[in-house]
């Protein structure tokens, strides 16, 4: 596995959202999956609609096997720093009780 402990906050991960430089965040961890856009079977488009972003909602959703998991391995270049991602907020909706 690649990636010499290397820590990556969000903004840097952020800038690599193109076709010709795709990373993504996966469960903590930073992937450079640019070489393997064109061979993903679900189509580039949806590696390239996560790309500088986390993506593990999208990666766990769709199920993918343990022998597309085992290839992470090969994209691996480090570790997303977790304190700059934002927390995520659930909606609440606002107080539907008011006093007439």
């Amino acid at each position: 596995m690649g990636g010499d402990g290397k820590v990556f906050t969000l903004a840097q991960v952020s800038e690599h959202n193109t076709p010709k430089d795709c990373w993504l965040i996966i469960n903590d961890k930073v992937y450079d999956v640019t070489k393997y856009l064109k061979d993903h079977p679900g189509g580039d488009e949806v590696l390239l609609s996560a790309a500088g972003k986390d993506a593990t909602d999208d990666f766990e959703d769709v199920g993918h096997s343990d022998s597309a998991r085992d290839m992470l391995d090969q994209y691996y270049v480090g570790e997303i720093d977790i304190s700059t991602i934002p927390t995520k907020t659930t909606y609440k909706p606002p107080n539907s009780n008011q006093d007439k």
